[in-house]
């Protein structure tokens, strides 16, 4: 026990370190506009060396310090959220390999370097998945590897296709042979929405709720799902194109929708924040649609902040009401878990966009920019729904938790946690509260000047007192009252079908075909003409040879006939 909490307390204080470090060279880096390029040559097959390689430039150094902050918090609120489990040395390993990963990531412009950690991350995250081992987990699992394979195989073509190129260093050719790198930027489109979680891709990210809450924040600030976002701006200077920004558009459009019409219908804590996530992946990524990939970065760092503190209150809230999950049965806890609440509840402002939190830097611009785009006006509406449901989600949780009624056991003992669970609270608390300032004065020093009409510029502010109000509607609104709910509640509240499309519909088939195949041939034509077929033929033909070797003297005469008879013909 005293070698897990050295290694605990070790990793933590590591990981604090490295996070330090990154963050005063990243500001180093900005200050003297440089970067560092580490190179290992392997091996070389033909003209093309395979290479390992470091990058090291501002926005590296400062997802690196991001990602090493939320790892240590994390680590930190664990050795109490896991204290007393069986197997809590192994999660700690699992969590490290996991953070090693996404630092392999994050620090290659190498496709070959970058699939050690894109892989580490879709092997660690399924084991991740499974840590409880039922059939709930098991299943979450297996949709998120399979899932995440997808973009892996998409990986190992760009591999092979810029094989074509000389080079898997993709700094090196984004300027280069644009024509060639058409086919490219749709894997890589492809391999970030598998990754991201975007649609059609979507249906694993809530499920992979089953892993322990630690892991929930892990996964869902500053890891495995910003993984593709983080891909597609390093392409980005390839990706500037009308075909490639509007098929990003369209895609994360459909996605924050989708995810803001679930989360409006779910009373799973966990999932609703899970949710939310995927809603702000798709405003990641519709930064990246309207050619912003620094904008997109901004608001990658400020939502993991927020989003890491959300789903830690949310770990406490459910460790505190004995592994409830249902948000109908935290009424009014506010008066017996106050910090809890209050970081949970800042955390949740920040989500909505409220003036001078870490959200509203970075979506206020975004709003600004969007509007004053010439884009379709599908995906304008898109986007203004979007943000209208974020706004009233978040609204439905902040009032569920403030103003409805206590309706768990009476004898109930609510209070906030050992300062073990808090501290990391509270720390990212504090970076959801001033990261949005310090990060836009240091990575936007330039502010964008946006000349809008009056009415447009009041227009988010329009949408969001409009959405705050729908959202203390919901409050007392209970969809899930009645077993047999209406088709459309059923539809929007579960992601429009997408977990039964690609679990059930895409696996039944198949099945089904394996099934047919083994019937009619392995078991069938296959064993008739294979295996068993030959064995029948020799059986039979070694069964006549046998009964003719029997002495019988009939035989023998016959045989003597026909050989004389023989023999005969030959003379002739």
């Amino acid at each position: 026990m005293l070698w897990k909490l050295c290694l605990s307390n070790s990793s933590m204080i590591f990981l604090s370190m490295f996070s330090m470090f990154n963050l005063l060279e990243s500001f180093w880096l900005m200050l003297t506009n440089s970067a560092f390029v580490l190179e290992w040559e392997l091996c070389t097959i033909n003209s093309s060396f395979v290479e390992f390689v470091i990058i090291l430039d501002w926005m590296s150094t400062l997802f690196l310090s991001c990602v090493s902050f939320i790892s240590a918090m994390v680590l930190f609120y664990s050795k109490e959220y896991m204290a007393g489990h069986p197997h809590s040395e192994r999660f700690l390993y699992l969590v490290l390999m996991f953070v090693l990963s996404m630092v392999l990531m994050i620090s290659s412009p190498n496709l070959i370097s970058i699939l050690l950690g894109w892989d580490g991350l879709g092997l660690v995250s399924y084991i991740l998945v499974i840590f409880y081992q039922n059939e709930k987990s098991s299943n979450a699992g297996m949709i998120t590897i399979l899932s995440n394979r997808v973009g892996d195989v998409a990986i190992l073509i760009g591999i092979t296709i810029m094989f074509h190129m000389g080079s898997w260093n993709f700094y090196h050719n984004v300027s280069l042979l644009e024509e060639e790198m058409v086919f490219l930027n749709m894997l890589v489109i492809l391999a970030a929405s598998t990754k991201s979680a975007q649609m059609p891709f979507s249906a694993w990210l809530p499920a992979a709720m089953a892993a322990p809450t630690p892991v929930s924040a892990l996964v869902h600030s500053s890891t495995l799902v910003t993984a593709g976002v983080y891909l597609l701006i390093r392409f980005s200077p390839t990706l500037m194109n009308s075909m490639t920004q509007t098929t990003l558009l369209l895609i994360s459009a459909l996605t924050m929708f989708m995810a803001g019409l679930g989360a409006n219908f779910e009373y799973d804590l966990k999932k609703i924040i899970a949710l939310s996530t995927l809603s702000q992946l798709g405003v990641m990524i519709s930064t990246l649609g309207l050619g912003y990939p620094v904008l997109a970065f901004f608001h990658l760092l400020t939502h993991a902040l927020f989003k890491a503190l959300l789903f830690l209150c949310a770990g406490v809230v459910i460790h505190n009401v004995k592994e409830y999950q249902d948000i109908r049965m935290m009424g009014s806890i506010t008066k017996s878990m106050p910090l809890t609440m209050m970081c949970f509840n800042s955390a949740n402002l920040a989500l909505c966009g409220m003036p001078f939190l870490a959200g509203f830097y970075s979506k206020d611009l975004i709003l600004e920019l969007a509007f004053s785009s010439n884009i379709n006006w599908v995906i304008w509406v898109l986007f203004t729904l979007a943000t209208a449901l974020t706004v009233s989600y978040s609204c439905r949780l902040f009032f569920l938790s403030l103003t409805s009624s206590f309706r768990l056991e009476p004898l109930s003992n609510l209070s906030d946690s050992a300062s073990v669970m808090t501290s990391p609270m509270v720390a990212l608390g504090l970076g959801s509260l001033m990261s949005g300032g310090t990060l836009m004065w240091t990575i936007l020093p330039d502010p964008y000047l946006i000349c809008m009409p009056t009415l447009l510029k009041m227009f988010p502010i329009f949408i969001i007192t409009l959405s705050g109000l729908l959202g203390y509607m919901l409050v007392s609104y209970d969809f899930g009252g009645t077993l047999k709910r209406p088709v459309l509640i059923h539809f929007l509240g579960s992601m429009w079908f997408l977990p039964k499309l690609s679990g059930v519909t895409v696996g039944k088939p198949a099945f089904n075909i394996g099934n047919s195949l083994q019937s009619y041939m392995d078991k069938g034509w296959t064993e008739f003409l294979g295996a068993q077929g030959i064995y029948m033929n020799l059986s039979f033909s070694s069964k006549k040879l046998q009964s003719a070797q029997d002495n019988n003297i009939k035989v023998f005469l016959v045989s003597f006939f026909f050989w004389m008879a023989f023999i005969f013909i030959l003379d002739l």
